[in-house]
């Protein structure tokens, strides 16, 4: 049993008991009981959730170095896009493993966000100068979802009406999967690239460059081939190889995509990993994803901020560019650090020591009689042994490393890193060859391939090769930004908890960071079992019969559980169903992964209450009975309220033979109290980023697994790889490791185990304490715009902001930037509706925080209240001008109509412990003007 001193919940719970007495007086409730009561509609209540008993985090941290010793780490030359790598200790240390950076938001608020806007600019310029395109953005999910995302580009900005995209036999196996799986939902027809395929039939091709056997091709006559048919070129690339070989962009490609995982970042079974996508500046504007850009703030400084964020998915909806809301920044920040650390004379010198080793192995092979399938190389090769591939591959097993088995007569060999002349030698022993001791070297790369342009020439990239300086630098990022190792960060619908240091500690163990995710099952053993164990504990947490952890984001999630709700279909004979309803209120991604997943989205009205107009939703439902597939519905709903008719609106749709999607963005007020599996869902996806608490990582990793009815689970994703990794009736690959970004999986199994189910049931249950104490100490300065029946909100509530702006003329950006002169990072902004925050408080904050944070929101209103009187005017006052930075309030001249102290200390706390922004407040324009990857300019260097 767990030492009752040791009890994990207590930690992670901010409010004591005292402090909960404290708060239920403030919400006017008798007890948590009768606050939970008058909260959750009677109909779904349900508190049965067989999770067992919590245990101590020592015990859980044996537990998962029990799963760990399980696992085996062997040497993996597997290939497919993943390789080994040595990440360098000060980036592990000081990046991966600190909360500084692994517990920040997406920089939303750029003002607060420049630490790690500078780090993704540095990944930005480093993929745009390796793959010789102008433009990169800051990351994507890994290599098969961006070659998916670089399909559904060149679709977009293809002029013509062509439905046929041409994919290279030379493609990896999981990019080839993962991207007919996506064509399919939307009508495109894939066919392999081969000897006289027209290229007027298509809108565009993808190649690999190497290619999965490792040859490195020409393809600059492919590129003019297509380009002269109006089509567009992409190229799925290796951006250690384009150290040494022509970059894409210089033989004419349209788009580079990749994967950044060799750049310092762990195998972790599959993710995860920062994939990247590059394009030419004329194309920018159909790029997906988050793309940084460099503007000013108010005082001319130089700023970072996101750019073209009018194309983010919560605006544009159906017609968004992509539904990957979830980049990979942690991943990516590690990756630019990488290259950082490294500098291009480095990568250089990795990247040609790879290939000496590989050429080595070509000859020794060559030389023996064995036949090559590709005649040029970079890091790998593919080996002819007709009928001796499982002997061959057995006899290289038993000498302690993988290779990867193509068919029965053929191998695959892919060096990296870490390999070395002895590891080499074990290949070879392994095909029964000698490496001499000598060796004659032929170069596998071409010499019109290779490389005559320079790269990452940016100082950033040759200042901190010292450990000193680069831990400076570290540590300089760090401190401009503000994360939840700080202060609280109260977004609504994020879900910003407690991270425990006890959960992140086991993602660095070799035995879970070291594993290839096609290494033979019997050495993920350990991997399995954890997975089979967290898989049946979402599925007991939300009453879903199945759940799959491959998709590696809550976006991917939301398109798994359409695909599989539209192969449902397909499988009843009801191919015409197509229709998805969806909430004028719901997030943006379900709009936009309804059209990935080739639905037609049909908007539901919302009543003025902020919940959806039933009457409208049947009346929907009717009008398209025969062609309804789906509804998506958030519950809580994004108005942080549970709605009282989520039972009738499900009864509804599956009445008009619908399935009912549930968004988890807010099963944080439900585990505990009521699954959506059993009030009606088929089913739904787990943002276990938000509510099982993997940390948000500046912007991602994120898991997003999908939890199904019954009925719904033969269609879950499986993987043509990996039998194990789902049905074999499922719907194809969704990412491109068979379970996701497996190396975070150990975080959530930590937190359920740690929490146990009473745990898990009072979390839950003081989330929606806090946000209902938050809400009814800031009504009366600034109205809650929705509540339940009985006047209460879920574990979120929405403050209306528009009539003081009437008033007085501050917005809620104004407050927004205000709160970050008090230390906090602001609310959701302007979302779900416009002119309001959205706060979310979470059950991991103590009452000391929550009483903070409402205490600088009053102050800010008192401050309104002085701009209303005319004490202070309109257009120059301390909301207006925040954020204050030290800079402006040290300055010689203060022309301002408050004091330099009203400015930057406004409650006397902060005299003793103050966050600096960096910058003032950024001008949002001039960076959407300004897109190009730059790099701190020059003269900060000077």
């Amino acid at each position: 049993m767990p030492n009752p001193f040791e009890k994990f919940a207590e930690r992670h719970i901010g409010p004591t008991a005292s402090d909960i007495e404290k708060m239920l007086a403030t919400v006017g409730a008798e007890s948590l009981d009768a606050l939970v009561a008058d909260t959750v509609p009677a109909s779904i209540f349900d508190t049965s959730l067989d999770l067992g008993e919590p245990l101590s985090e020592q015990e859980v941290v044996g537990r998962l170095r029990e799963l760990a010793g399980m696992n085996t780490v062997v040497p993996s030359l597997i290939g497919l896009g993943y390789h080994d790598t040595i990440t360098p200790p000060v980036i592990q240390r000081n990046v991966l493993e600190n909360p500084a950076w692994y517990t920040a938001y997406t920089p939303y608020q750029p003002e607060i966000s420049q630490g790690r806007l500078e780090a993704l600019l540095n990944f930005q310029t480093m993929v745009s100068d390796l793959t010789g395109l102008e433009i990169a953005n800051s990351s994507l999910l890994d290599e098969p979802t961006a070659a998916a995302e670089g399909m559904a580009m060149a679709r977009r900005l293809h002029r013509g009406d062509a439905d046929v995209f041409f994919v290279d036999s030379g493609c990896h196996e999981p990019t080839k999967a993962v991207v007919a799986a996506r064509a399919s939902a939307i009508g495109v027809e894939i066919e392999e690239l081969a000897e006289g395929s027209d290229p007027h039939r298509a809108f565009g091709v993808l190649v690999q460059y190497p290619d999965t056997t490792g040859a490195v091709r020409d393809h600059s006559a492919l590129v003019e081939e297509f380009h002269d048919a109006g089509a567009l070129v992409v190229v799925a690339t290796d951006l250690l190889a384009l150290t040494l070989i022509t970059p894409p962009g210089e033989f004419g490609a349209d788009i580079a995509v990749g994967s950044a995982q060799r750049f310092g970042v762990p195998l972790g079974y599959g993710g995860p990993h920062a994939g990247f996508i590059a394009t030419r500046e004329s194309l920018v504007r159909g790029l997906p994803g988050r793309l940084v850009g460099v503007s000013t703030d108010a005082a001319g400084r130089m700023a970072y901020r996101l750019a073209l964020q009018t194309r983010e998915q919560h605006i544009r909806r159906e017609r968004a560019t992509s539904n990957v809301c979830t980049a990979q920044v942690l991943l990516a920040v590690m990756a630019g650090l990488y290259g950082c650390w490294h500098g291009p004379d480095g990568l250089v010198e990795i990247a040609s020591e790879v290939h000496r080793l590989t050429s080595i192995l070509a000859g020794a092979l060559s030389d023996a009689g064995y036949t090559l399938v590709n005649d040029t190389w970079f890091d790998t090769l593919t080996v002819a042994v007709p009928g001796m591939a499982d002997r061959i591959i057995g006899r290289a097993l038993d000498l302690g490393v993988n290779l990867g088995r193509v068919d029965a007569d053929h191998i695959r060999v892919a060096l990296d890193e870490v390999t070395d002349a002895e590891l080499v030698a074990t290949v070879a022993k392994a095909f029964e060859v000698e490496v001499p001791a000598v060796a004659d070297l032929d170069s596998g790369l071409p010499p019109e391939l290779e490389r005559s342009t320079a790269f990452m020439t940016h100082p950033v990239f040759t200042s901190y090769r010292s450990e000193h300086e680069m831990l400076r630098y570290l540590r300089r990022l760090a401190d401009r930004d503000l994360a939840l190792d700080r202060s609280m960060i109260p977004l609504g619908s994020c879900t910003m908890k407690l991270n425990a240091t006890s959960e992140m500690v086991p993602i660095t163990w070799p035995e879970f960071a070291g594993i290839h995710p096609y290494a033979p099952v019997a050495q993920a053993a350990g991997y399995l079992e954890l997975i089979r164990e967290l898989e049946s504990y979402l599925a007991e947490a939300t009453g879903f019969h199945s759940v799959s952890l491959q998709p590696n984001a809550g976006s991917q999630g939301e398109l798994a559980g359409l695909l599989a709700i539209s192969a449902y279909h397909r499988s009843r004979g009801e191919e015409l169903r197509d229709v998805c309803l969806i909430p004028a209120s719901a997030h943006g991604t379900n709009a936009a992964s309804a059209v990935m997943a080739g639905m037609r989205v049909v908007v539901v009205a919302t009543d003025e209450g902020g919940d959806i107009d039933i009457a409208d939703l049947e009346a929907r439902a009717v009008e398209h009975s025969d062609r309804l597939a789906a509804a998506m519905v958030t519950y809580p709903s994004t108005h942080g309220v549970f709605e009282e008719g989520i039972k009738e609106i499900t009864d509804i749709v599956h009445r008009y033979g619908g399935q009912v999607y549930i968004d988890g963005a807010n099963l944080n007020a439900l585990v505990g109290l009521a699954r959506p599996g059993d009030f009606g869902a088929d089913c739904g996806h787990l943002n276990l980023h938000k509510t099982f608490t993997i940390p948000h990582g500046g912007g991602g990793p994120g898991v997003g697994p999908l939890g199904v009815a019954e009925h719904l689970a033969p269609f879950l994703p499986n993987h043509p790889l990996l039998e194990e990794a789902g049905p074999a009736t499922g719907i194809g690959p969704i990412s491109g490791a068979p379970f996701g970004s497996a190396g975070i999986l150990p975080i959530p199994y930590a937190y359920i185990r740690l929490m146990g189910e009473e745990g898990l049931r009072q979390a839950t249950r003081v989330a929606i304490l806090s946000a209902n104490y938050v809400a009814r100490r800031l009504d009366p300065y600034f109205p809650v715009l929705y509540t339940g029946d009985s006047g209460r909100v879920a574990h979120e509530c929405i403050i209306d902001l528009r009539p003081v702006t009437k008033e007085t003329g501050v917005t809620a950006e104004d407050v927004a930037k205000r709160l970050t002169d008090y230390g906090f990072h602001a609310p959701t902004l302007s979302f779900p509706v416009v002119g309001t925050l959205m706060i979310e408080s979470t059950e991991s904050e103590s009452l000391w925080e929550l009483d903070r944070f409402c205490e600088a929101m009053i102050a800010i209103r008192s401050e309104a209240d002085r701009i209303a009187t005319g004490e202070l005017p309109r257009d120059d006052n301390p909301l207006r001008r925040a954020p204050h930075t030290a800079e402006d309030v040290a300055a010689d001249t203060w022309e301002r109509p408050y004091t330099r102290e009203e400015g930057a200390f406004p409650v006397g706390s902060l005299r003793k412990d103050k966050y600096w922004p960096p910058v003032g407040r950024i001008d949002g324009a001039a960076g959407d003007r300004n897109l190009i990857c730059a790099c701190p300019p020059m003269d900060a260097y000077t």
